[in-house]
């Protein structure tokens, strides 16, 4: 009996400890986050996280403007042992839309605000789990190596300078000095021509606004991995300035890298649908689908058509997209014109010729003497909506 009622207070203790260990953290119960997005097993517990690896693709991602973010930051965790360092964070911030975006430096943040390093950093050189760098460490490998790639240099003196002989920096005037500070507004180009070693096409003409306009890619959708090097590079006195798309361009990329940046989105292996001998002209998705979008269609985005974002040939029937749609329930009055009592019980077959609703209606089948737009069979009406 005594053996029995030990293993069930040994229960109860274990039992209790669990749950003692699951308590959430504060932060993240105010944001409502699905557990899954960090751990991996159901019960995560205080010896025993099972965290995800490296959660940077998978985690909740949120973009917030730079003009919305803090225009300068003051970072003085390690005052201790050197000056404050006043950051410039909004043009950081304007920067990072050209590569990773804000998950370049808060690559473990979750939707809601913002966490600073020393969330997760350690002050302490000293600790257990080495695989997280301290704070200085996680400073360190964020602005140094984006700094050295540009600069060739990574003095300690370039971002903020040791306490010694009592010697302290005039935060105020810092911030006088880069708080306005932002980043020149980059010009996006129209097209930009590769050149290639290609024989059976050089040429290789990428239409930039058309991604950005048409498509509705953001910037980093295609630079996830740039920096500051690809325009500023004091070794080279490279200028972005000086940066001109009006002729084509060298790529000095390896076969396999410079196919990856197309390749992403455009799984193909017909050279020839890139690679030309002239400079091509920018996309046409009558020219270069045989399907012309007209009225409503032109208004509606890529994606409400190609679904996850896969830009192949769809049916052009209109039962492929309009699954309710059938013969005599059109309403004819959305294209802009009432059909007249005379028109009213053909079949739409009998004025569009293969039910072809891209090119104009014919009207010879029944009138020898009559042509679409010069005679109209009803009313031209202003278009309403579906």
């Amino acid at each position: 009996m005594k053996k029995l009622s030990s293993l069930l207070l040994i229960n109860l203790f274990l039992i209790s400890s669990l749950f003692a260990q699951q308590n959430v953290e504060p932060k993240h119960f105010q944001q409502q986050i699905d557990c899954k997005t960090c751990h991996k097993c159901d019960v995560p517990t205080k010896d025993d996280p099972c965290l995800i690896a490296c959660p940077r693709v998978k985690m909740l991602k949120t973009y917030p403007s730079p003009e919305s973010s803090p225009s300068v930051l003051i970072i003085k965790k390690l005052e201790d042992r050197y000056n404050p360092v006043v950051f410039s964070h909004r043009i950081h911030a304007q920067m990072s839309e050209l590569s990773g975006g804000c998950e370049t430096c808060h690559h473990y943040n979750t939707l809601g605000p913002i966490l600073s390093c020393n969330e997760c950093h350690s002050i302490k050189r000293l600790r257990d789990d080495v695989r997280n760098p301290d704070l200085k460490g996680a400073y360190h490998q964020q602005c140094i190596t984006c700094h050295r790639q540009w600069n060739h240099k990574a003095d300690c003196i370039s971002c903020h300078e040791l306490k010694k002989n009592g010697n302290k920096i005039n935060i105020q005037q810092k911030i006088a000095e880069i708080g306005n500070k932002l980043h020149p507004k980059v010009k996006e180009p129209t097209k930009i021509v590769f050149e290639t070693n290609y024989n059976k096409g050089k040429l290789v003409t990428f239409y930039h606004n058309d991604h950005t306009k048409i498509f509705g890619l953001d910037c980093v959708s295609c630079h996830k991995n740039d920096n500051c090097i690809f325009c500023h590079d004091k070794k080279d006195e490279i200028n972005y300035k000086t940066l001109i798309y009006d002729k084509p361009i060298k790529l000095n990329l390896a076969e396999s890298e410079r196919h990856k940046m197309c390749s992403d989105c455009h799984k193909t292996s017909d050279c020839n649908l890139c690679h030309k001998e002239d400079i091509a002209k920018p996309f046409n998705h009558g020219i270069s689908t045989c399907w012309a979008l007209n009225n409503f269609h032109k208004q509606l985005t890529c994606i409400k058509c190609h679904k996850k974002n896969k830009f192949i040939k769809l049916n052009n029937q209109c039962i492929s997209c309009h699954k309710d749609w059938t013969e005599g329930k059109f309403n004819h009055k959305i294209t802009g014109l009432i059909l007249d009592e005379n028109h009213t019980d053909l079949d739409c077959s009998d004025c569009h010729i293969n039910m072809e609703f891209i090119k104009k209606p014919t009207c010879d089948n029944c009138h020898d003497e009559k042509s679409f737009p010069k005679d109209k069979p009803g009313k031209l009406i202003k278009k309403v909506k579906p």
